[in-house]
């Protein structure tokens, strides 16, 4: 991996990313560390970088197909070296009981790693077995009409969680 790709370490489960090409370099890095039944909920205005980061996991877990946000299909599964990653965008959800619909509670805890875009609004649904991704875009840190760098910041609710996000800043760290 190019090592000029990778975002800023900013402090524990902490990034600055500067670039779509860096947001996609961390995630790699992390669908190298995840196992089955992490779940990742992603956060984060449209645009923040929720997909390009889901991009990059889908890449260090092997998957060779073209990653989208799956906002009309809600689900995606995406077949990765070792284990099946499983993709949600539940922006179009605006009621806990729509979730039964989604396949989401299949899977959790499943075979595989569970990324979920716009999941925020359902945690106490998803539970406390997770980690809480926020991408924010930085724009009071740019000139008008240039993009602005994210922070990414990982929150961990459980130990395996705390695990997880340990191991990432030392990938980065090894990396750097």
């Amino acid at each position: 991996m190019n090592q000029d790709n990778l975002p800023a370490h900013a402090g524990v489960g902490k990034y600055v990313s500067d670039s779509q090409e860096s947001t996609i370099a961390l995630g790699t890095v992390l669908g190298r560390l995840l196992r089955e039944g992490d779940v990742l909920v992603l956060t984060g205005d449209l645009g923040a970088g929720k997909t390009q980061l889901t991009k990059g996991i889908a890449a260090g877990m092997g998957v060779e197909d073209d990653v989208t946000s799956p906002t009309f299909t809600i689900e995606m599964v995406y077949e990765g070296e070792g284990l099946p990653l499983y993709h949600f965008d539940l922006y179009r959800l605006d009621d806990p009981d729509q979730l039964d619909d989604t396949g989401l509670f299949d899977v959790l805890g499943g075979d595989g790693p569970c990324v979920i875009e716009w999941g925020e609004q359902f945690s106490d649904e998803i539970g406390p077995e997770r980690v809480d991704v926020f991408l924010t875009r930085l724009d009071s840190e740019v000139p008008v009409g240039e993009e602005p760098p994210r922070e990414i910041r990982l929150v961990a609710h459980d130990a395996r969680g705390r695990e997880l996000v340990a191991a990432l800043d030392d990938a980065v760290a090894g990396e750097l």
